[in-house]
């Protein structure tokens, strides 16, 4: 097997062993601390998003160590940090524990940039788009997997289960990756002059990255009261959960192929219009999530929902690797990953304001106003910004 597809394995059983609990912190949170609506709302938002906040602060670090030393050793630093704090989560019911582990968990880990550094070095610069849209196939197939998987073993075993063995998925990842991935240099170091030079990323760099944010609050807002959406609205077992947080997940993953193969030659400018209008698709779907309680058709607009999501942050991550520099491929998709973060810190920070303040039943309609905010202001980037005129997807004529 190809190191790329040792690669893609990889990121599909990490990143599922990490989905398994996903929906379900705020129903184990309500259960070991007795927590209040309000109480329970913020303690949600900080278990999904103080992982987030930490991340984005130390993820771009670890992305310019990955190209000092080698993005290797950053996989296999990552993957060890995520089975360390899943057994520790496993291992303990207290709420202030929980919460200090996730986020020692959010500042270790950083998986996902490292492993797309590594991958970028791989293949040829014009191979890295294809590339960033296959890993993010991977983490979809691992998300769809995952939370059905975490909702068998909550209702069979309880939730310490589902953080044991995703430690134990973690752990094997790490063998695995030592064992099979072959280690890469980091390129050579430029002088100090060029460094110095090229210490602020470009300039239509920036554009991506607020782009990044907007599209990553939208997909994370949900996550901070789906599990409890469920139980009192849709009233399904933890089973039927997982299903329906897969079905994201499934949809992304079935349409980012497609997605990467119709942008590939598309100009930069001609993307950003039509992500605009795959915002607006996102803002109408979710406000179908929030009129139905029939749960075929629920499931069909969450997979509805995955397909319009399998367009966004992939090809962002795509145009970040092919503007970046060999030699930069860390810091800049470690930044990339760094706003993907900052955005799903915003999203999780929203939901949990609102889940203090909004009836429970009306929570999709928040979701869909997000989408909304974040296609006006896809529509400002596109069109206000000069910079986005120099990058291409492409190195073809637009």
């Amino acid at each position: 097997m190809t190191t790329t597809r040792w690669l893609f394995a990889l990121q599909l059983v990490a990143m599922g062993a990490m989905e398994m609990s996903g929906p379900f912190w705020p129903l184990h949170l309500r259960r070991v601390g007795g927590l209040a609506p309000h109480a329970l709302a913020w303690v949600s938002a900080i278990a999904y998003a103080g992982p987030l906040a930490m991340a984005m602060c130390t993820t771009p670090w670890w992305g310019r160590l990955g190209d000092q030393v080698g993005h290797k050793p950053m996989l296999l630093r990552a993957l060890l940090a995520l089975a360390a704090t899943q057994w520790w989560i496993a291992a303990t019911d207290n709420v202030a524990v929980i919460l200090s582990v996730r986020l020692l968990q959010g500042a270790l880990a950083g998986y996902i940039a490292a492993a797309q550094a590594y991958g970028a070095r791989l293949v040829t610069r014009e191979a890295r788009g294809a590339l960033m849209a296959q890993l993010q196939a991977a983490t979809a197939i691992g998300s769809v997997t995952g939370p059905v998987i975490g909702g068998w073993l909550f209702d069979a075993r309880g939730f310490a289960s589902v953080n044991a063995w995703a430690g134990a998925a973690c752990l094997l990842c790490a063998a695995l990756a030592f064992l099979v991935l072959p280690a890469v240099a980091p390129p050579a170091t430029r002088s100090p002059g060029v460094r110095e030079r090229k210490a602020a990323l470009p300039a239509g760099l920036y554009g991506l990255l607020l782009g990044i944010v907007l599209v990553q609050a939208g997909k994370m807002m949900p996550q901070t009261f789906f599990g409890l959406y469920a139980d009192e609205v849709l009233h399904v077992s933890n089973r039927v959960t997982g299903l329906c947080y897969a079905g994201t997940a499934l949809g992304l993953c079935v349409a980012a192929p497609y997605w990467a193969r119709r942008f590939a030659h598309l100009a930069h400018a001609r993307v950003l219009a039509q992500v605009e209008w795959i915002l607006w698709a996102c803002a109408a779907i979710v406000a179908v999530q929030a009129l139905v309680t029939n749960i075929a058709l629920f499931v069909l607009a969450r997979v509805l929902w995955g397909v319009c999501l399998a367009a966004l942050l992939p090809v962002f991550y795509g145009l970040l690797a092919r503007a970046a520099a060999d030699d930069e491929q860390g810091r800049v998709l470690g930044a990339g990953n760094g706003a993907a973060k900052a955005g799903a810190l915003v999203g999780a920070g929203a939901g949990g304001l609102a889940l203090a303040w909004v009836p429970l039943a009306a929570m999709f309609w928040t979701v869909a106003l997000l989408y909304a905010v974040a296609a006006v202001g896809m529509r400002a980037i596109r069109t206000r910004s000069s910079d986005f005129q120099h990058l291409q997807t492409t190195t073809g004529t637009p």
